[in-house]
């Protein structure tokens, strides 16, 4: 096993480290630490807690990550973070362990990228391939489905749930869930219709994407309650992939991000 600890780096004896672990001048890696295989720690990163991170992924100086949450409920409990492999996360981004209240586990996925000053919360699920661009932060028990996008300086608020393939606009506030391939923005943030960009750039293909739009219409449509649209596009549309993902999240849903009226 080669690996490569910068002399003014701290790294506690029983964390345990992978092969080719490149850990950076100034980093602070704590005992209850695993890196996994080609895990780089640039510089000045601090590395602490249960935080488990996944092979090739490369953290950037002056990330905190694994530190306790910012959660006064917190009591110290062994709580966790694991991070996935192949994630670039960089300058002062910060991730925390999950809480009791939340099963005690913050995941994040494979292949993402986290910009400048990102910050998720305890408990949060992140799916794989996320791009959260510069100060964009999570609170606590946010859940994001796989290829979703956050435009920088968004904020999302405690326990709502981002679907598939949806796309956050920046200097967004987001206080309610957003259905999967869909794209919201505002500072008080509304549905503003698909992420036709984001769907046509992983391979959707056109009648797909123009089953889909068909059901947006309908379901967001002015007649008739949501509840009865919803039946009316499950019955019509319902056997289509991307409308059933579509319904499935809705109904789960507690409050769903709607259009503006008007």
């Amino acid at each position: 096993m080669s690996v490569s600890i910068h002399p003014t780096a701290v790294v506690d004896p029983a964390a345990k480290l992978g092969e080719d672990v490149f850990i950076g001048p100034f980093c602070v890696v704590g005992p209850d630490v695993q890196l996994g295989d080609r895990v780089r720690l640039t510089s000045h990163v601090v590395v602490e807690g249960r935080t488990r991170i996944g092979d090739e992924s490369v953290i950037y100086p002056f990330a905190s990550i694994g530190h306790r949450p910012q959660d006064l409920k917190f009591k110290g409990e062994p709580s966790e973070l694991v991070i996935g492999r192949n994630n670039q996360i960089r300058e002062h981004v910060t991730m925390s362990p999950g809480t009791e209240g939340g099963g005690m586990i913050t995941r994040v996925g494979d292949n993402g990228l986290f910009m400048v000053g990102v910050h998720i919360a305890h408990d949060c699920v992140v799916g794989n391939h996320a791009v959260l661009a510069n100060n964009a932060t999570l609170a606590g028990h946010v859940e994001l489905g796989d290829f979703v996008t956050i435009g920088g300086l968004s904020a999302v608020r405690q326990f709502v749930r981002i679907g598939s393939h949806a796309m956050i606009g920046g200097m967004s506030g987001v206080e309610k869930d957003v259905i999967p391939y869909g794209l919201v923005m505002g500072d008080r943030a509304r549905l503003a219709g698909l992420n036709l960009v984001g769907l046509e750039r992983r391979g959707f293909q056109k009648d797909e994407i123009h089953g889909l739009r068909a059901a947006y219409r309908l379901l967001f449509g002015n007649e008739g309650t949501f509840a009865e649209r919803m039946e009316e596009v499950g019955r019509d549309m319902g056997q289509q992939a991307l409308v059933a993902d579509v319904l499935s999240f809705a109904r789960a849903s507690r409050s769903l991000c709607q259009p503006r009226e008007g």
